[in-house]
């Protein structure tokens, strides 16, 4: 079975650190040299952007495949545990909120996931759609495509057959 995967973006770890090491570092100086009643600062200024350093390792070292793309359908895996298949697909369009790229599904109000969700995921739904998404949102600013080369791919992927499918996804272009 023909498959393209699309994996997490080692760069954007990267960035993850050197922006964090931007913060942590000086608070480190500054803790070490500063006075007694400002270490308090500069021990919240660790913690917090201390966290970014784990976050960078995750993009760094998490090899899984975020995003698959064969003849039956699409995984995505911070969405589903399950192929969203093609059949369900409606359309694909860009989105951007607060410059995140994303690619918003949209699938037929019969497989909707939120049905079977409760209040909480129902109103998490709709304040998505009052903003111009989906319920199911490709986020793709964490891995590393071209946008619009993926997007057109799935565009064309919904409205084709299994054997011009098969030949989409042999053709490889993201």
């Amino acid at each position: 079975m023909n498959e393209i995967k699309i994996y997490k973006s080692a760069w954007k770890g990267v960035k993850f650190i050197l922006m964090s090491s931007l913060f942590v570092i000086p608070s480190i100086f500054f803790l070490v040299k500063g006075e007694e009643r400002e270490r308090l600062k500069f021990l919240l200024c660790i913690g917090f952007f201390g966290l970014g350093y784990p976050l960078g390792l995750s993009f760094i070292l998490d090899r899984r495949p975020q995003i698959i793309l064969n003849e039956t359908g699409i995984f995505v895996r911070n969405l589903s545990d399950k192929i969203i298949n093609w059949d369900i697909i409606q359309d694909a369009y860009p989105a951007r909120i607060n410059k995140q790229h994303f690619v918003c599904l949209k699938v037929d109000e019969v497989y909707s996931l939120a049905r079977s969700k409760g209040r909480l995921y129902r109103s998490v739904v709709k304040f998505n759609k009052e903003l111009g998404f989906q319920e199911l949102n490709i986020w793709m600013d964490n891995v590393n495509v071209n946008n619009q080369k993926l997007l057109d791919l799935i565009q064309q992927a919904i409205h084709a057959d299994l054997p011009q499918r098969k030949a989409l996804l042999e053709s490889g272009v993201v």
